[in-house]
């Protein structure tokens, strides 16, 4: 493994991106809530405790932090990202050519760390000065010519490292798509990434078919479940299965259907993994879940295309039964929650199941979803509870906030 990279969701933990709730989180209102996929507004200095919180806990237990606002200040710093950036984020066509020119001359002018909050806060009407036209006359005063990105909170979605590459992957809502072009350029242009030995070498892209970091599933070494739902889709699956089997990263992936809903929005929603064989999971779908395997024996990865070779794509099982013969091991333990319909569809949906593991049987749970916790412990994990009444708002647990970077690798 090289220094960057993870190879399953239990390794120990050394690096994460993290994302501080900042000002694009004050730009929620009751009318934009809804559109930027908020369920309300929160109270942002209190999100911001909670985050600061639960970043000190990951450093207490030895993880590296890094910032994702502050490695993309230091991105921009360099001319032809700074192009890039700007570039991208005006290409909307809602902007016109006055004012994309006059903002592509603003934004230009900017030094990085004013530029990084343009980018990720927004831009409203008001606040334009000197790029009068046609649009900004007819638009209301306190419209987004740049919407702002608040669940730029959640970095597991735009990023996943898959070994010793990192998926930039294509977010499905609006609302989101220009995340992962920020996140693209970190990776591609920030020292850090760009300078590593060998580079940083990349999968899928913000431009290919819809896939989500939270409905990928790093199940063991060679084994990858992917959820197709909301977010993510079938097209999404087949597209990263061929760059993976292309680059020999994994020998098998499990296509794992959920519900098309906001409460099910990614596979994390419903399952994490806290072990090296258990999982926890939302246990009104327990037992319907299914999985199909998809394996690529003809794939060669000293091909020059991943687009030629068959896939084979298997009979659908019941999820823990396909996982555990594609991890090979005996079986994969469901930690019983044993909780009532009515309370597990509460904690599901305040991310019990959401949990971020930090090594083999220790995980980050919300501190709010005491049944879930109790049973995880009974299990044998240790649990680290952290606060996220205003950190949930937007559907996403310590999980979803969190893009590991770097984890040790399972023993073979």
């Amino acid at each position: 493994m090289a220094d960057h990279g993870a190879d399953s969701e239990v390794g120990t933990l050394r690096t994460v991106m993290l994302h501080r709730p900042g000002a694009e989180l004050a730009r929620l209102t009751p009318r934009n809530n809804d559109r930027l996929l908020f369920d309300g507004v929160p109270w942002v200095s209190r999100a911001q405790e909670e985050h600061d919180a639960f970043a000190e806990t990951l450093r207490n237990r030895g993880v590296e932090v890094l910032h994702l606002t502050q490695m993309l200040t230091e991105t921009l710093a360099e001319e032809t990202a700074r192009h890039r950036a700007i570039t991208t984020t005006l290409s909307g066509l809602h902007l016109g050519d006055t004012l994309r020119d006059y903002l592509a001359r603003a934004l230009a002018d900017c030094p990085p760390k004013e530029l990084t909050g343009y980018l990720t806060a927004g831009i409203r009407n008001d606040e334009v000065r000197g790029g009068h036209g046609l649009v900004t006359s007819l638009l209301p005063s306190d419209e987004f010519l740049v919407d702002p990105l608040p669940n730029l909170l959640f970095t597991r979605d735009s990023s996943v490292w898959i070994r010793d590459r990192v998926a930039i992957t294509s977010l499905a809502m609006p609302a989101r798509r220009r995340e992962t072009q920020l996140t693209e350029l970190i990776y591609t242009s920030h020292p850090r990434f760009r300078d590593a030995p060998g580079g940083t070498r990349t999968l899928h892209g913000w431009h290919s078919e819809h896939v989500e970091g939270g409905d990928v599933l790093l199940l063991a070494p060679g084994v990858i479940a992917v959820g197709v739902g909301e977010r993510t889709t079938p097209a999404g699956v087949e597209r990263l299965a061929r760059q993976v089997f292309h680059a020999g990263l994994a020998h098998t992936m499990l296509a794992v259907p959920i519900a098309q809903e906001r409460a099910t929005m990614h596979l994390d929603t419903i399952c994490t993994m806290v072990d090296v064989d258990k999982i926890v999971m939302y246990p009104n779908v327990a037992d319907s879940l299914q999985a199909f395997a998809v394996t690529a024996p003809d794939a060669d990865p000293n091909g020059s295309d991943s687009s030629t070779f068959r896939l084979e794509v298997a009979e659908p099982e019941p999820f823990l039964l396909a996982a555990a013969k594609a991890m090979q091991i005996d079986t994969l333990h469901q930690i019983d929650t044993g909780l009532d319909p009515v309370t597990a569809e509460r904690e599901q949906w305040d991310d019990g199941n959401n949990t971020l593991a930090i090594a083999p049987r220790v995980a980050i749970a919300y501190v709010r979803n005491d049944e879930t916790n109790a049973r995880l412990e009974d299990a044998g994990i240790e649990v680290i509870r952290i606060e996220g009444s205003e950190l949930g708002s937007g559907r996403g647990g310590p999980r979803c906030m969190s893009c590991p970077i770097a984890r040790d690798p399972l023993p073979a």
